[in-house]
């Protein structure tokens, strides 16, 4: 049996159907959630914070903002916080309604999807493969000239890994500022990088008011059923409009206290960056090393992979993966990609080693 479709990190309820397999029992590499799941520090005290559901979230959630603010460094008065990052694009997009977005991918399809909402047009600026999928600015600002009023940027992006760093980005910024560009940046994985200070655009904001950073807790806390999500703004005007667009009340009180015990969670936050950077080396070593694969400079919590075999795909790839109860994403559905493509996140060490057995007996019996 062959896939019969193709399955993104969330959907283990119809790879339970189609393989037969419980949900319970698959291990994902395809939705690039932190292995050592939840905050040590939250498992072990939310339950006394119980009684928190018994009132209203303070209204300002000037708390959560706060210690988000410390997290971050940056000022309070800077961070917004919404029901997961895909509230906060979704106000976004409503309050600037950009007539024409650019989208540098492959990337995630949930930024095209609100821009068509908003009734604005999407069009890609595309990282390429003999560019080793890193962003060539001289080329992104010539194609910026075109009309565009927002330019759209995941950093680390998914699914390449790639990275802009600072310096990079400010050059981006000074361009857009002249131009009166808008840009979004979704920093979800930039704190599984090795150094997330050189990547984030978080003292940006302090500089510029035509950036607006998204972050949230479903990947680097692994607690995506929180939907806890926050923007960083220095732009306080665009800020006030987001608020008053926003539901009251949109985090409940239980998500409001975990958000505030995870960000202080010192422990959980660097076990969680060595055994990512550690598995990460590891991991890309060991299928550069094979001659039927071939790795991009990953800096987040996952790898985009090429398959170098003329005799097996992407979707045979996910099919012997998930025989095995290991699911990876088949990268054929992202633009710009094609069948010999997926991704895999890095997981515990012997949840990797696991997988690379799967990969490497596939390329085996495809001589």
């Amino acid at each position: 049996m062959k896939p019969k479709e193709h399955f993104h990190g969330s959907d283990l309820e119809e790879i339970e159907q189609v393989y037969g397999i419980k949900k319970e029992d698959i291990i994902s590499f395809s939705a690039n959630v932190n292995p050592l799941g939840v905050s040590f520090r939250l498992r072990d005290t939310l339950t006394k914070h119980i009684d928190a559901i018994t009132t209203y979230p303070d209204r300002e959630y000037t708390s959560l903002r706060k210690c988000i603010a410390g997290y971050v460094h940056t000022d309070y008065r800077n961070i917004i916080v919404g029901n997961g990052s895909t509230e906060l694009i979704s106000l976004f997009i409503q309050i600037t309604h950009p007539a024409k977005a650019l989208i540098v991918g492959p990337t995630y399809s949930e930024y095209e999807r609100e821009v068509s909402m908003g009734g604005g047009r999407s069009h890609y600026f595309s990282l390429t493969e003999a560019g080793e999928f890193e962003l060539d600015t001289a080329s992104l600002t010539e194609e910026l000239s075109h009309n565009v009023d927002l330019l759209i940027l995941c950093n680390p992006n998914n699914p390449t890994s790639s990275v802009i760093k600072r310096g990079q980005m400010r050059e981006i910024l000074d361009y857009c500022k002249r131009k009166s560009i808008t840009v979004l940046v979704d920093e979800t994985y930039v704190e599984f990088t090795e150094d997330p200070e050189e990547v984030t655009a978080v003292p940006l904001t302090e500089f510029y008011n035509n950036i607006i950073i998204l972050r949230g807790i479903s990947k680097f806390f692994a607690a995506p059923g929180l939907r806890l999500g926050y923007a960083v703004c220095g732009n306080h005007d665009l800020q006030k409009e987001i608020n008053q667009k926003k539901n009251p009340w949109s985090i409940n009180s239980l998500a409001a206290v975990a958000g505030e015990i995870m960000f202080t969670d010192q422990e959980y936050i660097a076990r969680t960056r060595d055994l990512i950077c550690s598995q990460r080396r590891y991991v890309c070593e060991q299928l550069d090393a094979h001659p039927n694969f071939k790795t991009f400079h990953a800096h987040a919590n996952f790898v985009l992979v090429k398959i170098l075999n003329d005799h097996f795909t992407s979707g045979d790839v996910f099919d012997a993966a998930i025989r095995q109860n290991l699911m990876v994403r088949d990268c054929s559905t992202f633009p710009f990609l094609n069948n010999k493509y997926f991704r895999l996140c890095f997981m515990m060490p012997e949840q990797n080693e696991k997988l690379l057995k799967v990969l490497f007996d596939l390329a085996s019996l495809s001589q």
